[in-house]
């Protein structure tokens, strides 16, 4: 599944990141790296953008570069 399809409060595995070049390492310097644990915080009032949890920072991320990363549901 795309991590732009997360819910608030729902927690995920990374498991690829597609995209671009440039944008592909944008989003792996950031810290969005295949098997990082990511928890959806909070999304916008109008969904975009999401905040996200992970190695011990908060992320804001636009829903479009969300789409690049494939994530695996943790319960």
């Amino acid at each position: 599944m795309k991590l732009s399809k997360l819910r608030t409060g729902q927690s995920c595995v990374i498991t690829k990141i597609s995209g671009e070049d440039a944008l592909r390492m944008r989003l792996l310097d950031m810290g969005l790296t295949p098997k990082t644990l990511v928890y959806l915080r909070h999304t916008a009032p109008m969904g975009d953008p999401m905040e996200l949890r992970l190695r011990g920072y908060s992320l804001s991320l636009r829903r479009s570069d969300a789409e690049l990363v494939e994530v695996e549901a943790v319960e």
